[in-house]
Parts: structure tokens; C-alpha cells; sequence
């Protein structure tokens, strides 16, 4: 393309205007962007994985108390039937279990017993206040030394599982802190009257 004057005209390029003081070059741009992203991920993992463990710990929590709430409530209906339990042992002490009765009275047992109903106190074992309601106390010097050991047994204590619903109602027998006797030996009659009482006769 020639001008007026013949003279060949050289386009013009447009240039892009000169960057300001505030530009960024591009890529630094998108690494910002990809910081700023990877911070937001990271704080919204930190929620989820809160709120997974509050959900977490919440569930125990509710199962830990469904299952206080079912122990309680079969420890109160187990209770209730403490008595009939002691009148069934009543009767079988005085040998008055027999026929029909015996199969009712074997079938409550077995019954209470499935729903976690144990009986403990016997004879021997170590007192434990926590477990034993002492009635009588005594001294004996024949007694095992060391802890107070259950000597009799007035009426069995009941217990589900960790939870007692009666103590048992004993006799402590506990030594007394004297030496043992030792058993006297027959005493040998001198052999001098022996012979002399010989003579006598």
C-alpha cells in the first residue's frame, strides 16, 4: 500500500498496553487460586471428619444408655420375684418341692436365670461389705486366718450382672488372733509305778 507521496505504507501494530504495577503474571494467578481451593478442601475435611466422630461418640452413647435403660428395667422385674425365689428355697430346705410344684419352681428358676439372675453366698467365702450383709460377728480362734470369712448363709443375695439387688444376709466368723493349741499328749506313766502297781496286785 503506497501513501500520496509513493511511498510503500507499513501497517501499524496494535500493541497490548504496558502492564500496571498491580499485575500478576497469570500463572501466579492460578497457583493463588489453587491455594486458596486447597485450604477450603482441607477445612471442609476437618468439619466432615468432626461431625463423623459427634456422630460416632453420639451412637455409643445412645447404645451405652439403651443398655442401662434394659438392665434397669429387667433388674426391676427380677427384683419383684426375690421373694417367690426365697419361698421356692424355703421349700426346698424343708423337702416340701415335690410334683407339680417342683416343675414350676424349677422353670422360674431356669427363667430368671436366662435373663442374667444370679445367686451368690456360700459358705467359706471372704466377706465383702459390698456384696455381704453381716447379721452376726464372732471370734474363733479355729477360724482361717487373715480376712473374715463367711460362716453361715440366712438368706441368699441376688445379683444381674454387676448390679446387685440384694446383698447376702451371713454370719462372719473371723479368728481371734490367739495361737492355735497345740493337742496334749497322752502322758506315759513312769515305768518304776508301773512295776510297783504290778506288785500290788
Amino acid at each position: 500500500m503506497t501513501n500520496e507521496f509513493g511511498e510503500s505504507e507499513v501497517p501499524e501494530q496494535e500493541t497490548a498496553p504496558a502492564p500496571g504495577p498491580d499485575a500478576q503474571p497469570t500463572d501466579v494467578e492460578g497457583a493463588a487460586d489453587m491455594g486458596d481451593l486447597g485450604q477450603q478442601l482441607a477445612e471442609r475435611t476437618a468439619d466432615l471428619q468432626r461431625l463423623q466422630a459427634e456422630y460416632v461418640n453420639y451412637k455409643r452413647r445412645v447404645d451405652r444408655d439403651r443398655e442401662v435403660q434394659r438392665v434397669n428395667a429387667a433388674a426391676s422385674v427380677l427384683a419383684s420375684l426375690l421373694p417367690v425365689l426365697d419361698t421356692i428355697d424355703r421349700a426346698r430346705d424343708h423337702g416340701e418341692l415335690e410334683g407339680g410344684f417342683k416343675a414350676v419352681a424349677d422353670s422360674l428358676v431356669q427363667a430368671t436365670g436366662a435373663h442374667g439372675l444370679e445367686a451368690f453366698g456360700q459358705h467359706g467365702d471372704v466377706f465383702d461389705p459390698m456384696l455381704h450383709e453381716a447379721l452376726m460377728h464372732r471370734l474363733d480362734a479355729d477360724a482361717p486366718q487373715g480376712e473374715p470369712t463367711v460362716d453361715a448363709i440366712m438368706q441368699v443375695g441376688y445379683r444381674v450382672g454387676d448390679k446387685v439387688l440384694r446383698p447376702a444376709r451371713v454370719a462372719v466368723v473371723e479368728h481371734d488372733g490367739s495361737e492355735p493349741q497345740a493337742e496334749a499328749e497322752p502322758e506315759v506313766a513312769d515305768a518304776a509305778e508301773v512295776s510297783d502297781a504290778e506288785k500290788a496286785e
